[in-house]
């Protein structure tokens, strides 16, 4: 697929697959010219609504046929989509609207209706599209040459940073997924994370590019998920990770897979061998842990087993998938000290050296939309410095032990709450875990844990602490744990560390002791 156009993808898709259910959403069934003619016209709304080649366009819909339309009508037409996070508060989005000087608002008419200045018509296909008048600036202010979308980081820093993402960045993720993953017309994909995020959203393109089938999911609820992947023999989807544990939960209380699944997809948060074996058990299909970012498209790696890892015991197999995984085609990764710095080397492929991610290649951001300073900070020395703390081994497989700012340091040692959480999710009862360290006054920082236990009530706490202790050195513990009904999460649906450390840092000065 050399010199791939990503606005011409739903164009080629009808051309290749004109008859057949291309989408199925609700109980609409739509072909791939049903899709093209809603781009068109929604192309045309937004036209009308002022916008013009290179404006930002914010998009608010949950997931379904019109949200592939919006993505495929923007990328048409020049401008730049602006996908909103659903979850955010009415303040935070006019913020990020300010900021990205939007200039219309498409999406669902009673969102649509709740931000615009002036209440807009609803199209009879269902979306409603309007001029953001107030606040917009009186003069257009130009996008990158190539811009095609602004993704708003989720809120794990103090303010979202607008994340450009070209037209040749979407072409190389494309072909690269396509390659990587072996997509084909006879994929089904079902977009169950949110469309909103790029935990979805690359998959309208690379799905689309192959003329494969979509299946939408509005809100991700695992009997529905369950349903929807049994009735319309789902083969391919990516799910964070409580999306995979509830679906593993409804299909352990059916007592049956789904045979139609080729291939699941998760990333967004480290997950256990034992899962991972469960997958292969209970789902009956093929497990690959992902590792990205928003500002990368987002895939970075795989952990796609070669023919030789293919011959090994099945739990060597698992705990191979459960590393965060290879390089993709295309990305340059390194494994790099001093964190942070413009000038590093790299660490030893030991896989015990820890060290920063670094990246670059086609599918890497240019930069932040109007944030000159965050785009030099993260570019030092030529690579794109991804926050995350790693190891790598000489084959060249990645493992993430954390971000650089999830490190607890208690009593001068170095604490990785991904290591600790691998430890407690070992543990029968607990469903999911999350470390980080809190203030102490003899320790500078203790490491403290939220567990979701699978059952309520089923594990106490001092099992679970006496669990870790039995498996890892003292200092790495949790001294305390706290069992919960959900861990706090942000748009994207990783686990959100920053709140659920802030009600024991509030009123600190520092956030280290």
């Amino acid at each position: 697929m050399a010199g791939m156009d990503a606005r011409t993808l739903l164009a080629s898709a009808a051309r290749l697959r004109p008859r057949g259910t291309a989408a199925f959403c609700g109980p609409r069934r739509l072909t791939y010219p049903d899709l093209l003619g809603q781009a068109a016209r929604l192309a045309d709304d937004l036209e009308s609504a002022g916008a013009r080649p290179g404006d930002r366009v914010a998009a608010l819909f949950a997931n379904c046929h019109l949200y592939l339309a919006c993505y495929a009508a923007a990328l048409e037409r020049g401008l730049v989509l602006l996908p909103i996070n659903l979850k955010q508060s009415p303040s935070e989005t006019r913020a990020i609207l300010e900021h990205a000087g939007a200039r219309v608002l498409v999406g669902d008419p009673a969102l649509v209706r709740s931000l615009a200045p002036a209440a807009p018509a609803t199209a009879p296909e269902g979306w409603a599209a309007a001029p953001l008048q107030e606040g917009a600036p009186t003069r257009r202010e130009e996008a990158p040459a190539g811009a095609a979308h602004l993704y708003y980081t989720s809120g794990t820093t103090a303010r979202p940073k607008g994340v450009i993402l070209t037209r040749e960045n979407l072409a190389a993720h494309v072909e690269m997924t396509i390659a990587e993953l072996s997509f084909s017309a006879r994929d089904v994909w079902l977009h169950a994370a949110p469309m909103f995020h790029l935990a979805d959203a690359w998959a309208i393109l690379t799905v689309t590019a192959v003329a494969g089938t979509h299946v939408f999911l509005p809100r991700f609820d695992a009997a529905e998920a369950f349903d929807l992947i049994d009735s319309t023999q789902v083969t391919v989807t990516n799910l964070v990770p409580v999306m995979l544990q509830d679906l593993l939960a409804e299909a352990e209380r059916r007592s049956r897979g789904l045979p139609s699944l080729r291939l699941l997809l998760s990333g967004g948060a480290p997950i256990a061998p034992r899962t991972v074996a469960r997958v292969a058990a209970i789902l009956g299909c093929e497990y690959v842990q992902t590792y990205g970012l928003t500002e990368t498209s987002p895939f970075l790696t795989f952990s796609i087993l070669d023919e030789a890892a293919r011959r090994l015991p099945p739990a060597e197999q698992a705990r191979l998938r459960a590393r965060t995984g290879r390089a993709a085609r295309g990305v340059e990764l390194r494994v790099v000290r001093p964190s942070g710095s413009g000038a590093f080397e790299d660490v030893p492929a030991d896989d015990a050296a820890v060290g920063e991610v670094v990246v670059r290649g086609a599918t890497v951001t240019p930069g932040y939309w109007r944030d000159e300073a965050a785009t030099r900070e993260a570019f030092r020395g030529g690579w794109f410095h991804t926050g995350d703390l790693g190891t790598i081994d000489g084959h060249g497989s990645l493992n993430l032990v954390d971000r650089a700012k999830d490190v607890v340091i208690t009593g001068g040692e170095t604490v990785y709450s991904t290591e600790v959480e691998h430890v407690l999710c070992e543990h029968a009862a607990v469903r999911e875990a999350a470390v980080f360290g809190v203030p102490d006054e003899r320790w500078g920082e203790a490491v403290r844990a939220a567990v979701v236990p699978r059952e309520p009530g089923a594990v106490p706490v001092e099992d679970l602490i006496a669990f870790c202790r039995e498996r890892i050195a003292h200092y790495k513990c949790p001294r305390a744990i706290d069992l919960v009904g959900a861990l706090p999460r942000t748009g994207s649906g990783k686990v959100d560390k920053k709140a659920l450390r802030e009600p024991f840092w509030r009123g600190r000065t520092r956030r280290i002791n």
